[in-house]
């Protein structure tokens, strides 16, 4: 995922940022607590493709970034 562009997507549902799994190849947004899939490296930022974060995918998150 090119780092510019990541710094320009946010989260559709709350337009918070979003932080990159590498090894998922996922989009992850804490506020909303939702994983978008990248595939072929699109981002697919559609809520109904996203899943949901399990509260210690949560607090990993939470250790990488601080709450805004």
């Amino acid at each position: 995922m090119d780092t510019k562009l990541l710094e320009l997507l946010v989260c559709p549902v709350t337009k918070g940022p979003l932080n990159f799994d590498r090894e998922r190849q996922e989009l992850l947004s804490r506020s909303a607590r939702l994983a978008y899939p990248v595939r072929n490296g699109i981002p697919i930022l559609l809520e109904n493709e996203a899943r949901t974060l399990s509260d210690e995918e949560i607090d990993k998150l939470a250790a990488l970034r601080p709450a805004l």
